[in-house]
């Protein structure tokens, strides 16, 4: 019986989700002879049971198309998970014995988990009681210390930049503020990001808490200078100064708080000081969904090879990563130590403020 290994994906899906997969069986496949098993819906399908056998045929064209054939969740903490009872209520159970069980009984060289600090957090759990399991980074966010960049990054802040050349014409049409408010948690990579490559003129991310009326004086000089329009980015984690996070849901043991509202709230205070027109865009999943760029699907290949070289070498407890170009890896608990977040004296943000960009603070 040939050797088996095991992916999953877990938490929010992301572009190049399934490329990864494609690297991942065709590695194990062609280079070491092995079989592959897909576990699906994230920690969900090990708990479930829930699995299906992956094949170079059946992964064959999976480079190009967005989200995960796996499915994922980022509902399936093992560690909380909720069980509905007969009687129709719903319990939190800690499955992770289960889970260990049934990875048992799948028999595999090692576990792929190919997930963001959430699921690379219930990896590093599942590791102390004694799991194979090997990371690959991935989250829109890029907000994992462990890499330069995670995969689905790039392709989003590629949806964002389009994006704001689009508001640009409508907002200098029109002569309104154009907000979109984008994706990122607790981190400013995203907005900052496709703010620079997409020539925004205000830019707020989480790490910079703003004052409105600093905002608004910026749309003054932009006006005394005969501009009439601005194209305005927000983080959905950017706060105004001593203010809080702009929540649609709180979170609770099984899940995390969903952020939103940023740019809404961002509008009512820009109302309440000027007789601006302003307009708000919120890219939601946009950002998620879709083809991935052509750099995702290099990096996620690449990150699908070496995390079975890894399983082949019985390096577990390391999560693949990008540094200086290089594909390397790093010890799992420096992808969920902490959130890698903008340096507010660092070169990105420098940049921004020599090119004109308004911070908020």
């Amino acid at each position: 019986m040939a050797k088996r290994i095991g992916i999953l994906t877990g938490g929010g899906d992301c572009p190049g989700l399934n490329a990864v997969i494609r690297a991942v069986v065709r590695h194990a496949h062609g280079t070491y002879g092995w079989d592959t098993v897909g576990i699906r819906y994230g920690f969900e399908g090990l708990y479930e049971e829930d699995h299906i056998d992956l094949d170079p045929h059946n992964t064959a064209n999976l480079l190009i198309r967005g989200g995960t054939v796996l499915g994922s969740s980022n509902r399936a903490n093992p560690f909380a998970y909720p069980l509905r009872l007969p009687d129709g209520r719903v319990e939190v159970h800690n499955v992770s014995e289960t889970c260990l069980r049934n990875l048992e009984k799948l028999d595999l060289e090692g576990l792929i988990v190919v997930g963001g600090d959430g699921t690379q957090s219930f990896a590093s759990r599942f590791l102390e009681l004694g799991a194979k399991i090997v990371g690959v980074p991935k989250t829109i966010d890029n907000d994992l210390e462990a890499t330069e960049y995670t995969i689905g990054f790039q392709t989003a802040i590629e949806v964002v930049t389009e994006a704001l050349d689009r508001l640009h014409t409508t907002a200098e049409s029109h002569d309104r503020i154009m907000i979109c408010e984008v994706m990122g948690r607790y981190a400013g990579w995203i907005a900052l990001t496709a703010g620079l490559a997409g020539g925004a003129d205000v830019v707020l991310i989480p790490e910079i808490e703003y004052d409105v009326k600093r905002v608004v004086k910026s749309f003054h000089k932009r006006h005394s200078r005969g501009v009439s329009y601005s194209v305005v980015v927000i983080a959905e984690g950017a706060k105004p100064s001593g203010g809080k996070l702009a929540v649609e849901e709180s979170g609770d043991a099984t899940r995390q708080e969903k952020l939103g509202g940023a740019g809404h709230r961002l509008a009512d205070e820009i109302r309440q000081l000027t007789d601006y027109e302003v307009r708000v865009t919120v890219l939601g999943h946009l950002q998620r969904g879709g083809t991935p760029c052509a750099y995702d699907r290099e990096m996620a290949t690449r990150f699908g090879v070496k995390a079975v070289d890894l399983v082949s070498a019985g390096k577990f407890g390391h999560v693949t990563a990008l540094e200086s170009g290089r594909v390397v890896t790093k010890p799992i608990e420096l992808a969920v130590k902490k959130l890698k977040l903008i340096d507010p004296n660092g070169g990105l943000v420098a940049a921004a403020r020599a090119t004109g960009i308004e911070l908020g603070g």
